[in-house]
C-alpha cells in the first residue's frame, strides 16, 4: 500500500480552522475566498513541506530538481544593506532552503574598486567555490559585466543587459508604470507629473520609457516631454524638492506618479508645504517595493521583489541540472492596489 503523506489537507485546515474544500480551493488558485485567506493557506502549506500533485508536475515539468538534489551553496552579492535588497534576499533564501540547499549573502563594501582589488575581494571570499551566483539589482555595471564573465552558473535579478547570455528575473516595473498611468487615466487624470531619474540605471530608464508608451497609447504625448517634469537626481534632495514644489505649486498637474521606492514620503512632504492635500486637491501612486507603514492608503502598483528571488533560485536550480537548455528572461507582473491616495477627477 501507498504510504500516506505526513501532511495532508485535513492537517493544514485543522490548523488553520478551515474547511478541507477550502484548502484544496485555496490550493488550486480557484475563487471564493479572500486573498488573505489564500495566503494563509499558501504559506501554511510552505511551511509544512506541503505539495499538491499539481506543484509536484509542475516542477517536474520545469525540470527543477526539489527531492534527493545534492545539497549546494550559492552566493549573492549585494551592493549595501537596504529593505530592496533584504526582499529579493529573503526570497532567494527561502526558496533554496525548501529545496534542501543554502545561501549566503557578501556585502560588497564601497571601497572595493574595478579591476585586481575586485577579484582579490572575491577570492577572499570564496566566491568561486560556490555553487552558482546570484547578481541583484543595483550592482554598478562594471562589476555586473565582471561577474557575467564569471565561469559558473549564475542568475541576474535585474533586467539584462544587450546580448547577455546569463538567466534573469525582474519584477516587471514596465508593466506597473503603464498600469499606474491607466489607473490614473481611468479616473480622469490627464496631466500626471512624473517624478524621479530616468538614467542612469536600466530600471529607472525602463520606467522613463513605459511612462511615455503609455502616455502616447492614451493620447497624452504632451506628457512625453522630460522638461516638463521633476527628472533631475534625486540625490540632491534640496535641488529636487524645490523642483517638485515649483512643478506642483503652478497647478498644471492633477496627479503625480513617484517612480522608484522611498520617494513616496517626499512627495508627501512637498505637497504639504504647499497646502495641497492628498488625495483631494493632487492624487499620488507610488513605485513601492512593499507596504510603507508611515502610509498605508498609498496607492501602488504591487512589485514582486521577494518573488522574484523565489523564481530567482528556481532558475539556478533549473540551469544547473540542464545547462543545455536556452536562457530564460522572466518578468514577474503584479496587480494594483488602488488605496486611498488617488481619488477620480471628472
Amino acid at each position: 500500500m501507498p504510504k500516506k503523506k505526513a501532511v495532508t489537507l485535513r492537517t493544514i485546515a485543522d490548523e488553520l480552522g478551515l474547511t478541507i474544500h477550502t484548502v484544496s480551493k485555496a490550493l488550486r488558485g480557484l475563487p471564493g475566498m479572500s486573498e488573505s485567506t489564500r495566503k494563509a493557506v499558501a504559506d501554511r502549506a510552505r511551511k509544512l513541506g506541503y505539495l499538491t500533485k499539481e506543484q509536484e508536475a509542475g516542477m517536474s515539468a520545469e525540470r527543477i530538481p526539489w527531492t534527493n538534489a545534492r545539497p549546494r551553496r550559492f552566493a549573492m552579492l549585494i551592493i549595501g544593506d537596504t529593505n530592496f535588497h533584504r526582499l529579493q534576499l529573503g526570497g532567494v533564501q527561502y526558496r533554496l532552503n525548501e529545496l534542501g540547499h543554502s545561501l549566503y549573502p557578501l556585502v560588497i563594501p564601497p571601497t572595493v574598486s574595478e579591476g585586481a582589488p575586485f577579484e582579490a575581494w572575491l577570492a577572499e571570499h570564496d566566491l568561486f567555490f560556490s555553487d552558482g551566483l546570484f547578481l541583484t539589482a543595483a550592482l554598478p555595471e562594471w562589476m555586473e559585466t565582471a561577474l557575467l564573465k564569471l565561469p559558473m552558473p549564475k542568475v541576474l535579478i535585474n533586467y539584462p543587459p544587450d546580448m547577455a547570455e546569463v538567466d534573469s528575473v525582474i519584477w516587471d516595473v514596465e508593466y506597473a508604470m503603464q498600469r499606474s498611468v491607466e489607473e490614473l487615466y481611468r479616473r480622469g487624470h490627464r496631466r500626471i507629473l512624473y517624478v524621479i531619474d530616468i538614467e542612469p540605471l536600466r530600471g529607472f530608464h525602463l520606467r522613463w520609457k513605459a511612462f511615455t508608451a503609455a502616455a502616447a497609447r492614451l493620447g497624452l504625448e504632451s506628457l512625453a516631454e522630460p522638461a516638463i517634469h521633476v527628472v533631475s537626481p534625486a540625490s540632491d534632495r534640496l535641488f529636487w524638492l524645490s523642483q517638485l514644489k515649483e512643478r506642483l505649486s503652478t497647478g498644471a498637474f492633477t496627479a503625480v506618479i513617484s517612480a522608484v521606492p522611498g520617494m513616496a514620503a517626499w512627495v508627501y512632504e512637498a505637497a504639504g508645504d504647499l497646502e495641497l492635500r492628498v488625495p483631494e486637491q493632487i492624487s499620488l501612486v507610488a513605485m513601492e517595493n512593499e507596504e510603507n507603514p508611515s502610509l498605508p492608503g498609498l496607492s501602488r502598483p504591487l512589485l514582486l521583489v521577494r518573488e522574484a528571488g523565489e523564481r530567482a533560485a528556481e532558475l539556478m536550480l533549473r540551469r544547473i541540472a540542464n545547462p543545455l537548455l536556452p536562457y530564460e528572461q522572466v518578468r514577474l507582473r503584479g496587480g494594483f492596489h488602488a488605496g486611498a491616495s488617488m481619488r477620480e477627477r471628472f
